[in-house]
């Protein structure tokens, strides 16, 4: 039997990891740039950053954050204040050392002038907004200070991949100060909610939120908070993090305020981020051996319309029928978002427009001949489903169902992916059976397991050689405790699972 001709070569069952790549290439999102690590975000991604940028924005400015910007080069001295951050970034670390280039007698441009303390460019910047906040904090009326930064991080990574791992990247760090440890944690699980609420109703990913165990933990948090998503491949992907900082970062930077009560207290502090690296999670969560899908909500362009048919008396008539469909839809706001139309009037064949607005995602294909001109219609393609599936509708209906058709578009991959997310996730009682399925398996795995930093060792003897981490104990389950079956203690359940 032959195979099927797909866009995508090779597929995601001969090769994930190049198909992921090709699908990248493909749907036009990014490439390699020259500079080693780093990635050059395309209109078409960086039209999909836009989108989860404003929706994470306006989340953020509607629960009382402010945007600012702070500085791309941080101190040296400052990473070594707070002991357990600057073993965590160390390794990753890209640091500034001199501050002037000259010319060597045959012409090259060498480094001069070092620099009296070095500069690391910010792989986070809790060190440098702490300096900062230690001047903005005296008194308990300057607090909560809710502040949030969208930049690029530099952070050296030996094996980079487009969106998922790039030595530098794009994200939003929040960075708070609270009067009370109460206050200060309800702000770390109220952003993992919005984190939450974004990848659900706007990425269509779903996720599980989800507290950190030690080993996993940022560097120098107490707590830790995570959403994470299951590839297609079985894979676990940290979306988004929210880190209760406690006191230790106020310590090392010296955070202090005058209580109502006169006395001197330090601040409770938290930080969060999410990055480019959500846009790997839907691609992979979405997407398949024809290319990139977009759930609506998302899609830079909601809508391709391709005029279809040869250069003859009605060309003009076409493209007037496009423009004016295009129109009628921008005009619909119901889903919380304005429908964007392009409309493909490329001089290329028809074929072409066909595969690229294929590869390309776009939620809804609709056709323009010559038929559809003279009977009033449309005919349209969902690209969640088969390509060539199609169905013809009046124009009319079509503009007045186009908000429940994408909002059915957006639900249908919801669901699809929840749905292989449960069907994939599998419950271990012993370590036995934790071991044997990871040999042969790479899905989600749930157990109880002890949390305890005592503990680590134990947990890492397993699951070090599996090639599995812990992701997270499950908010929805925190409360459920069992015999651990690392240690034998008391656990609590937890989600294991290979992961990018």
């Amino acid at each position: 039997m032959a195979k099927n001709k797909t866009a995508i070569t090779p597929t995601r069952a001969e090769n994930y990891a190049e198909w992921y790549q090709q699908v990248v290439k493909n749907s036009d999102l990014a490439e390699n740039s020259p500079v080693r690590g780093c990635m050059v975000i395309k209109p078409w991604g960086f039209g999909i950053w836009e989108n989860i940028k404003d929706a994470l924005d306006r989340r953020f400015k509607e629960t009382g954050h402010e945007n600012a910007y702070f500085p791309l080069l941080v101190p040296v001295s400052f990473l070594e204040r707070e002991a357990e951050h600057v073993d965590g970034f160390a390794k990753e670390c890209a640091v500034v050392t001199h501050h002037r280039l000259e010319k060597t007698d045959s012409n090259e441009l060498r480094p001069s002038g070092l620099l009296e303390e070095p500069f690391v460019i910010r792989p986070t910047s809790e060190t440098i907004i702490g300096e900062t906040y230690s001047k903005w904090v005296n008194s308990y009326r300057d607090l909560p200070i809710l502040i949030n930064q969208w930049a690029n991080v530099m952070r050296w990574e030996m094996r980079t991949r487009l969106f998922l791992r790039t030595s530098e990247f794009l994200w939003q760090e929040g960075h708070t100060v609270h009067a009370s440890a109460e206050e200060a944690r309800e702000e770390t699980l109220m952003i993992l909610d919005i984190y939450a609420e974004i990848a659900r109703n706007w990425l269509a990913m779903p996720v599980i939120k989800g507290e950190k165990t030690p080993e996993e933990r940022f560097p120098g948090a107490v707590e830790t908070y995570t959403i994470e998503a299951m590839m297609q491949d079985g894979k676990a992907l940290q979306a988004g993090t929210s880190h209760f900082l406690g006191q230790n970062f106020a310590r090392a930077f010296d955070i202090k305020y005058l209580s109502k009560e006169g006395s001197e207290e330090y601040g409770w502090t938290t930080s969060w981020g999410a990055s480019t690296r959500m846009i790997g999670g839907l691609i992979m969560t979405h997407s398949d051996d024809d290319g990139l899908v977009l759930p609506p909500a998302i899609a830079p362009k909601q809508v391709t319309i391709i005029p279809v048919g040869r250069e003859d008396e009605q060309a003009s008539a076409r493209l007037e029928y496009c423009e004016r469909l295009k129109k009628q839809l921008a005009e619909k706001t119901g889903n919380g978002y304005r429908i964007e139309s392009f409309i493909d009037n490329r001089d290329v064949g028809g074929g072409v427009k066909f595969w690229e607005s294929i590869k390309k995602g776009y939620p809804l294909r609709i056709e323009i001949g010559n038929k559809e001109l003279e009977a009033s219609t449309v005919s349209i393609n969902r690209r969640c489903d088969d390509r060539r599936e199609k169905s013809v509708v009046g124009v009319d209906e079509f503009v007045s169902r186009s908000e429940s058709m994408l909002a059915d578009i957006q639900d249908t991959l919801y669901e699809r992916a929840r749905k292989y997310q449960e069907d994939k996730t599998v419950s271990v009682g012993s370590l036995d059976e934790f071991v044997d399925y990871f040999k042969k398996n790479q899905d989600f795995v749930e157990c109880f397991a002890s949390c305890d930093p005592d503990d680590v060792d134990a947990r890492e003897a397993a699951t070090k050689p599996l090639q599995v981490t812990s992701r997270c104990a499950p908010l929805e389950t925190f409360a459920e405790e069992g015999t651990c079956i690392f240690t034998g203690k008391k656990g609590k359940k937890v989600i294991f699972a290979k992961a990018y």
